[in-house]
């Protein structure tokens, strides 16, 4: 059966385990790559995605390259009363950084979106190195942006000061082998995104030939 996304459109289900999967071009999607922008974490007002369209943000964001199968990733969410809690909590870590002022306008940017998705990394002891297992976590945070957009929602992908402190982490609950891949913040955004500047593509390309 297929649902209904936040502006009317429908979407498909999962596909079922073993179902073939054609490889089609789409000229949607590229059309929609070509465009996607990130919205401001600060222009990110209520309503954000609500239970079930957050699962169906996570569904899709989980489907992202996994060498090994091993899922090396966890979603921490904050919302509501706790993720006020969270920010009351780190708040009180802000006056200790390298530069108090910036650290606690940073906390702004957790405050004000409805809705927050901790993308956490986690190393996996086995075959596929660390780095590999690392780089799946950031696919996760983008193939988020991607599929919240998708969605009709705005979304922002940051990682500040309390990614990295640890004492910050620990109140979110991380291990000590566990790092925050990204915050991915969720909700409706009260202004129109304007695009940036973008890297020149032929100047950071080469094409390797033998010597």
């Amino acid at each position: 059966m297929f649902r209904r996304d936040r502006l009317g459109r429908f979407r498909p289900p999962a596909p079922e385990f073993g179902e073939t999967l054609p490889l089609e071009a789409s000229p949607e999607v590229v059309a929609f790559l070509a465009r996607r922008r990130s919205a401001s974490a600060m222009s990110l007002a209520a309503p954000g995605p609500d239970p079930e369209q957050l699962s169906e943000i996570l569904r899709l964001a989980a489907r992202v390259p996994d060498h090994g199968k091993l899922a090396p990733w966890r979603f921490v969410i904050l919302r509501g009363a706790a993720k006020d809690a969270f920010a009351e909590r780190i708040t009180a870590l802000a006056d200790s950084q390298a530069n108090p002022a910036k650290a606690n306008a940073a906390l702004r940017k957790l405050t004000r979106p409805p809705v927050c998705v901790a993308v956490i990394s986690r190393f996996i002891p086995g075959d596929i190195p660390e780095w590999e297992q690392r780089q799946s976590a950031a696919a996760v945070c983008h193939q988020m942006l991607l599929a919240a957009s998708a969605l009709g929602w705005g979304a922002n992908w940051i990682t500040d000061w309390y990614s990295y402190d640890p004492r910050a982490t620990a109140i979110l609950g991380l291990a000590p082998d566990e790092k925050v891949a990204g915050f991915v913040y969720l909700g409706t955004s009260t202004e129109q995104p304007q695009e940036r500047v973008r890297p020149d593509v032929a100047a950071i390309t080469t094409e390797w030939s033998p010597a």
